[in-house]
């Protein structure tokens, strides 16, 4: 898997992303602790309406941007959303009142939203040959699983020695040493085709692909089902572990890590395991085995407190190897589902969707859990996440997984 790091441009684009994502990961952490120290008890109120703010620009600003992302140069396009992102973090320091907070994170995620995307729907034009690919998103899945693991001990080594305040000056250096990389280098540029279009026909030209599209329909609902089952490990693994089972706070990263490490498993294999075979029934397996581990918790809530934590490392550990069986190949479709011109508003609204689904499972997970408890939180998420899994069945037949949509 580690042969595609051979290729310098992408070694480069892939030490960006690494990066970029512990900078963030470093800003996450110092975000909540700046949202408690100008909230007090309310931080949980303040850092919910921040992560709304970031799905609603997610899913607002990526298909404005993927409709002429590929009319732009790609590495200044890539390196001034960088730069506008290492701007943002370093105001974020002089924060005073709440209402800058949202403002800042607003314009932190739009510059986001508009970075990630190009810079997925470049990735296939350095690496067109498809063993390569695939090895590349596995290595972006283990990139994303290591940061979860990483930056909150990077950031707790940190704090023993700095104030959080300074954790933000480690996301600008990110940012930057990010934009560093990705100028080291020269990028393909998609060839943009000519067409006469208004301004609202650009914007959802990605999305007018992506949904007429069987497998996308298809992953869409994967989306949602993979959602669903990471909204329950991410927002309810606090309060299943410090109030169900009574256990230290010190426990809550060990039962993140187990998601993590199924998760980082499955990306491992992957590659071998796709070499000869089609995506859709690993990525419909990964759903089965998600909604299955959700079933399980149902059961899981009645479990002794003895039992009930070493079980709930290996439900979660299972829902993040079906959580990287059903995303990691998402490349892969959404590489076959368009011509090089339309990648870029393509990836776009893949990543506009997908975390539309999680604006959607996210307040579901919280608020279930709290008014309803967690075997609550459990049988509707498994729902939800049966409900993907039976809508991609359904919508992606297997007889269309190989087949490559025209240009359009």
């Amino acid at each position: 898997m580690l042969d595609v790091l051979r290729n310098r441009t992408y070694r480069h684009l892939f030490g960006a992303q690494v990066i970029a994502l512990i900078g963030t990961g470093l800003a996450t952490v110092a975000l909540g602790l700046l949202a408690y120290d100008l909230a007090g008890a309310n931080a949980g109120s303040v850092l919910g309406t921040a992560l709304a703010i970031k799905m609603v620009a997610y899913v607002g600003i990526a298909p404005v941007v993927g409709a002429f992302a590929n009319r732009l140069p790609r590495r200044a396009f890539l390196v001034a959303m960088d730069l506008v992102r290492a701007l943002v973090a370093i105001s974020l320091p002089f924060v005073t009142q709440i209402w800058q907070i949202y403002i800042l994170i607003f314009l932190l995620q739009s510059a986001s939203a508009a970075f990630t995307p190009t810079f997925q729907a470049t990735i296939p034009d350095v690496l067109p040959e498809e063993k390569a690919y695939t090895n590349a998103l596995s290595l972006s899945r283990l990139a994303y699983d290591m940061e979860s693991l990483v930056s909150p001990m990077l950031a707790a080594a940190l704090l023993s020695v700095i104030g959080f305040h300074w954790l933000f000056g480690g996301t600008v250096v990110g940012f930057l040493v990010s934009a560093a990389f990705v100028v080291s280098v020269r990028l393909p540029q998609s060839k943009a085709i000519a067409r006469k279009e208004s301004l609202y026909a650009k914007t959802f030209r990605g999305m007018s692909i992506y949904l007429r599209t069987h497998r996308l329909r298809g992953l869409l609902a994967l989306n949602l089902a993979a959602a669903a089952a990471s909204s329950m490990v991410i927002v309810n693994t606090v309060v299943y572990v410090q109030s169900k089972l009574q256990r230290p706070a010190s426990d809550v990263p060990f039962a993140l890590a187990a998601f993590g490490c199924g998760s980082m498993l499955v990306a491992l294999l992957l590659p071998r395991l796709l070499a000869n075979r089609p995506d859709r029934p690993a990525m419909l397996g990964g759903a089965i085995l998600m909604s299955a581990s959700l079933a399980f918790g149902v059961a899981l809530t009645g479990f002794g407190q003895v039992i009930e934590w070493p079980m709930l490392l290996l439900t979660w550990f299972a829902t993040g190897i079906g959580y990287s069986m059903t995303l990691t190949p998402s490349g892969r479709l959404l590489k076959r589902s368009a011509a090089s011109a339309d990648r870029p508003a393509v990836f776009a609204a893949q990543f506009s969707l997908s975390h539309a689904c999680w604006l959607i499972a996210y307040p579901l997970a919280g608020q279930v859990g709290a008014r309803y408890g967690m075997r609550a939180a459990f049988v509707v998420l498994a729902c939800v996440s049966v409900v993907g899994f039976l809508a991609a069945w359904r919508v992606w037949p297997a007889a269309n997984h190989e087949d490559t949509v025209p240009v359009r």
